[in-house]
C-alpha cells in the first residue's frame, strides 16, 4: 500500500514538472490612439515581462483581420526579461470606432492579449 502510494505521489509530481508554464505580466493591455484619418498607417508597442522562471516564448498571432499585424522577437525572453511586441493597424477603408484584439500565443497558461482602440475619421 506504501509502495502504490509513493509511486502514485511520483507520478503525480512527474505530471506537474512537465505541465510547466511560463508566467508575464504586461505594461497595459489596451492602447488607445488618438483620432486618426483613414488611410493612416497606425503603430503602437506593448512590454511584456518574464515573470517567471522559466524563459517566455511568443510563437504566433492570431487577428481577425489582415489590417492588423504584430511583430515581435523569436528569441526566447529569459525569467526577469522583457520584450516588445509592436502592434501596427491599416486604417484603409475604415471609418467611425474600430477595436482590434491580437492574441499571442506562448508557452502560457492562457494566450496574452492585447487591444487597440482608434476612432478612424475621413
Amino acid at each position: 500500500m506504501l509502495k502504490s502510494i509513493a509511486a502514485l505521489l511520483l507520478i503525480l509530481n512527474s505530471a506537474t514538472v512537465y505541465a510547466q508554464f511560463a508566467e508575464f505580466s504586461l505594461d497595459k493591455k489596451v492602447h488607445k490612439f488618438s483620432e486618426a484619418k483613414a488611410g493612416e498607417l497606425l503603430q503602437c508597442t506593448f512590454e511584456i515581462s518574464n515573470k517567471g522562471e522559466l524563459p517566455l516564448i511568443l510563437t504566433s498571432y492570431d487577428v481577425a483581420c489582415t489590417c492588423t499585424k504584430a511583430e515581435y522577437s523569436k528569441e526566447p525572453i529569459a525569467p526577469g526579461e522583457s520584450t516588445i511586441v509592436t502592434v501596427s493597424f491599416d486604417t484603409t477603408g475604415k471609418i467611425g470606432w474600430q477595436y482590434r484584439s491580437v492574441t499571442l500565443m506562448a508557452n502560457t497558461k492562457k494566450p496574452i492579449e492585447l487591444e487597440i482602440r482608434v476612432k478612424v475619421v475621413d
